[in-house]
């Protein structure tokens, strides 16, 4: 049953990777347009440099969920790394339980507020030729940290199916 589940988190946190990979490569195109357009053509648009930060600010927040699903956070392994799985898997429980989740939440529910000022502003670009809609760009912190908390689960049934043994 917990297999299934992982599997099931798993396919969720690759949905979200594929997506986060896709908008790296959308991010890459409009940077090449606007080197292009810069330096041969002495011409560039504040919208399209604008909407290089966004596509960064989104790739990374998407990308934290995925980054867990691939175990590829940052922790010291000076101690982690001689330990048996089974001691690996109930540390990363805990430190889920107690540090991530928690972390994820203060942030996700922080941000709300601030996502709704900006909507109910309607908040622009403060530049000529800027983006408008911010708080689309915004929303992006409480969806992310939601997407992390739901990746986070995936992640302690991960290392419960690693702790008993049953995981790959």
């Amino acid at each position: 049953m917990l297999l299934k589940l992982e599997k099931a988190f798993n396919k969720f946190a690759d949905f979200i990777g594929n997506i986060t990979s896709v908008l790296m490569l959308l991010m890459m195109l409009n940077v090449f347009y606007d080197v292009i357009m810069r330096y041969f053509f002495n011409s560039g648009s504040i919208g399209m440099q604008e909407m290089e930060w966004h596509l960064f600010s989104v790739v990374i927040l998407l990308g934290i969920s995925y980054t867990l699903k691939e175990d590829g956070h940052v922790r010291v392994d000076i101690i982690y790394d001689n330990l048996t799985p089974q001691k690996q898997a109930i540390i990363n429980i805990v430190g889920t339980f107690i540090f991530l989740i928690p972390f994820a939440l203060l942030i996700g529910f922080g941000s709300l507020e601030f996502v709704y000022e900006s909507f109910s502003s309607n908040e622009i670009s403060g530049d000529p030729g800027g983006l408008s809609y911010r708080w689309i760009m915004k929303a992006f912190i409480p969806f992310s940290m939601l997407l992390l908390s739901i990746t986070a689960i995936g992640y302690i049934i991960k290392n419960i199916n690693i702790y008993k043994g049953a995981s790959k």
